[in-house]
């Protein structure tokens, strides 16, 4: 940027946030007073906050659920659960950690932290961000509905077909299941959409692409993934909706058709992985440096790396079904391409390490912290790294290893 831009930038800022349009949006968008202007506020502020702490209230409910039937478990010829209920806790338990908690906690901070870290005063939309909120809460509240009516989801939170189809599950569980999903997946598209506006053209001025912060580079890339990732799941639970309450046959035993299901829900369940790790190693990206008083090293192959776990993503969803009889020729190619994701993803550790290694590190809490995430990140990625092998994967297959 050259002197005269960089003297521009204020005087452009200035004029922005000065003219008659911004005034007369600042007014219309700030939040009134009272219960309804609570209840009808699109600061993106306070939009962040909310799911943040009813992303925590799910993570406690499912803590707690985790609990009862880890109980039931804890010794032989225990009563405390029948086993219609044990079913709908594990399964409740699965769903809200993966679904209502891990993604709308980083939702949550990602709509809180991005309009600052781009110097725009709101998301791009601020009432569809509030809508995604409260449809949000909507599917959450709709998913307990069953558990307190004892229709909780009953499948497992992967909800395999034919178990989950009507002959064999005829009661309203997974009906509660589906429906509550679709409307996640509505939330989810469209906060998406909103998350990829924002950061492509809400940037302040100035801020090219190439210069975003690390975590606005993770938010675009996992927002651009989620467009492409929840239309599939929530057709697969449109589809088998459709099953169960007008005998559609999407899902027909007979003909191998549940096979169906494991590729549209794996299809969307491992770039989900990824959705929900690359926000977190954002973070870690951005508050590194300041601890470690230098800037990142190597920001530009962490942004790339970042871009491509997210692409490599979408090839490996075949690795969760190397046990289901497929041809060998996909078993190699998944296998492959599940082996090669950890190079990208190792990238981040590498820059981490090597920022470390080079800054000042302030040794305070905060710092011990993420040296913790990072031996934690490399135990686990080298403990999963084996599951990319099919001989290995056939053999760990439903145990508690996975």
């Amino acid at each position: 940027m050259t002197t005269t831009e960089v003297d521009r930038v204020p005087e452009l800022a200035r004029r922005d946030y000065d003219s008659p349009l911004a005034s007369k949006l600042e007014e219309l968008w700030k939040t009134k007073p009272g219960l309804i202007g609570w209840l009808a506020s699109v600061d993106h502020k306070e939009i962040g906050l909310r799911y943040i702490v009813t992303a925590f209230a799910f993570l406690m409910v499912g803590g707690i659920e985790a609990l009862i039937f880890r109980v039931q478990l804890a010794w032989p010829n225990q009563h405390l659960l029948t086993p219609s209920q044990y079913d709908q806790l594990f399964s409740m338990h699965g769903a809200t950690m993966i679904l209502w908690y891990a993604f709308p906690v980083l939702t949550g901070f990602s709509v809180y932290l991005q309009p600052l870290v781009l110097g725009t005063r709101d998301m791009a939309m601020p009432r569809l961000n509030a809508f995604t909120y409260w449809v949000y809460l909507f599917s959450g509240i709709y998913l307990y509905a069953g558990l307190a009516l004892g229709s909780a989801p009953n499948a497992g939170w992967f909800n395999y077909v034919p178990y989950a189809s009507r002959p064999y599950n005829p009661g309203l569980n997974i009906d509660f299941y589906a429906l509550s999903n679709i409307l996640l997946g509505i939330s989810t598209t469209l906060g998406s959409l909103n998350f990829v506006v924002t950061i492509l053209h809400q940037r302040a001025s100035g801020m090219s692409i190439n210069r975003m912060p690390i975590l606005s580079w993770g938010t675009l890339t996992i927002s651009v993934g989620n467009l492409f990732a929840m239309p599939s799941v929530t057709l697969a639970f449109f589809l088998l909706w459709m099953d169960r309450q007008f005998g559609t046959h999407f899902y027909d035993p007979p003909i191998g058709q549940p096979l169906l299901w494991q590729h549209l829900f794996w299809m969307w369940g491992h770039p989900w992985v990824y959705v929900i790790v690359l926000p977190a190693l954002s973070m870690v990206s951005e508050a590194l440096p300041v601890l470690c008083r230098r800037p990142l090293v190597g920001y530009t192959a962490v942004a790339l790396a970042t871009v491509l776990t997210m692409v490599l993503g979408f090839g490996v969803w075949l690795h969760h079904m190397f046990a289901t009889g497929l041809p060998n020729i996909a078993l190699a190619f998944f296998s492959a391409v599940s082996l090669f994701i950890v190079i990208p993803s190792a990238v981040s550790n590498f820059a981490w390490l090597a920022t470390i290694w080079t800054g000042r590190p302030i040794f305070n809490t905060a710092f011990m912290f993420f040296a913790g995430f990072i031996v934690v990140f490399v135990v686990g990625g080298v403990s999963g790294f084996m599951t990319g092998s099919v001989p290995a994967d056939w053999q760990l297959t439903d145990t508690y290893f996975i």
